[in-house]
């Protein structure tokens, strides 16, 4: 019994319960992780890594294509593209993120973890057996989240696709229909459709793209997804799914009286907070996201052991932003056992209510971090904006013949700082950095305009803005 008690118990081996265990383990506590699929999680082997291992080649054959003298010659070679994907998911064998685990050190437990009352964990194993893990400061809720399927009559029956299903996608539909407007559903299609799936159709319920963003990130992603044969239709909705058996097509019947009939559909509709993990036992809520404070703690448990970081906490579902959390919350396990100061700047969760930085890796791609002006004038803030004409940069010809793209600052008028900034162009992933660092940081515009950009890149944009500002 005494080998089934640790200092630390983390239900979730992905990339945010691996950094809470290695942050414990750090302040000097033992630590087990529980895993019931593949260590290193969702992001590792069916989303991010796999996604962008599919991505970077659509991205890359677009800016040649774009450079007089190195134009694409032929398709892309996808049997090759899905080779490469398979090495960087490591065959999806998981041997290599176990030994990563126990070398922390840590010990990892193969099995379906689940709450069972206060400090307690119980690991339900592939032979059916069950054992019980007693934490003696803290367990950590990092099981992620899951795929939303929205109840469409037939849909659940067709065996749609979710993000698993297209990042570990074999053999590439030629046909395709793509439920669904926000990022997996914008990156997946695009992806797939550079691949092979030459019918890409979207169903898209609003009336625009990645919905959360600024409107002209949607507008010139849609208007890149067109020009390369995507099927955009906005305000639609499937209202019935067909399909007699898995090897049949998929008969989609849309809210228009049209009919779509293709070789797969790929539901991208949102995620749901990982249900069934034993909520009940300890008195919250199943299926909910659990509420934290600013240091990962569950506020809704009295005797404050129980921490939550990730998709499961409900403030932001990006693994870099789970990461962040879960090294504040191992931090501040260690220094509490400790006794030490549990409330220095390192200790608490400010970015996420800053806004969180994100990028979607299509063609053009769209880089935004803080508050949109909508959401910026919603939460009060006296508000200007700058926007600039990405193609106007005088780096930007060098970047391509027909290089095209939008930037705009969101501006706190009183403090003079900026509360968001939205790139959207090719290639302009290494400048949301910056923009991360001045909106975290809170740096005031008059500083910033000494923050000189070298010449002649894309990044003389800043230049560019703060003068639109008037500086």
């Amino acid at each position: 019994m005494a080998d089934d008690v640790y200092d630390v118990i983390v239900i979730g081996a992905g990339p945010v319960g691996e950094t809470a265990a290695a942050r414990a383990v750090r302040g000097g506590l033992t630590a087990a992780v529980v895993e019931e699929r593949l260590a290193g999680g969702e992001c590792a082997y069916y989303a991010c890594i796999p996604s962008k291992a599919l991505l970077r080649p659509m991205g890359l054959a677009a800016e040649v294509g774009r450079m007089p003298g190195l134009g694409l010659r032929g398709p892309i070679d996808a049997s090759a593209v899905l080779a490469r994907r398979d090495e960087t998911v490591s065959g999806y064998d998981d041997g290599g993120q176990v030994n990563w685990i126990e070398n922390i050190p840590a010990t990892f437990v193969r099995g379906r973890g689940r709450l069972a009352g206060p400090m307690s964990v119980e690991v339900t194993k592939r032979d059916g057996g069950v054992r019980t893990l007693r934490a003696r400061q803290a367990v950590i809720v990092a099981t992620g989240s899951d795929p939303l399927i929205p109840d469409v009559p037939g849909l659940r029956e067709a065996r749609p696709w979710t993000n698993r299903e297209a990042t570990g996608v074999q053999r590439v539909p030629k046909r395709l229909v793509v439920i669904g407007g926000g990022v997996v559903a914008c990156e997946m299609s695009q992806a797939l459709h550079a691949l092979g799936a030459q019918d890409t159709t979207m169903l898209v319920r609003g009336d625009r793209l990645l919905a959360r963003t600024e409107p002209f990130a949607g507008d010139l992603l849609a208007k890149s997804f067109q020009e390369t044969g995507i099927d955009v239709r906005f305000g639609r909705s499937a209202t019935r799914v067909e399909r007699p058996t898995p090897d049949d097509p998929v008969t989609v019947h849309v809210d228009d009286g049209s009919v779509i009939e293709a070789d797969e559909i790929l539901v991208a509709t949102g995620r749901r907070v990982a249900a069934d993990i034993g909520l009940e036992t300890i008195g919250l809520a199943p299926g909910r996201p659990i509420e934290v404070d600013p240091s990962m703690r569950a506020t809704g448990v009295s005797e404050g052991w129980l921490y939550a970081v990730g998709d499961v906490n409900g403030l932001n579902l990006l693994t870099h932003m789970g990461k962040y959390q879960a090294r504040i919350c191992g931090q501040v396990i260690a220094a509490r056992v400790a006794g030490l100061s549990d409330n220095l700047p390192a200790m608490r969760d400010t970015a996420d209510y800053r806004g969180a930085p994100q990028v979607i890796f299509t063609d053009p791609e769209v880089c935004v971090v803080g508050r949109t002006e909508s959401q910026a004038r919603a939460d009060g803030f006296p508000v200007r904006v700058v926007e600039y004409d990405m193609s106007a940069v005088e780096g930007a010809y060098l970047m391509a013949e027909n290089y095209t793209g939008r930037a705009k600052v969101v501006v706190d008028e009183d403090r003079r700082v900026l509360l968001g900034v939205t790139f959207v162009a090719p290639a302009v992933v290494d400048l949301l950095h910056s923009a991360t660092i001045a909106v975290t940081a809170e740096v005031p515009l008059d500083v910033l305009w000494h923050a000189v950009p070298s010449f002649p890149t894309v990044s003389e944009v800043w230049l560019n803005i703060l003068e639109g500002y008037g500086l």
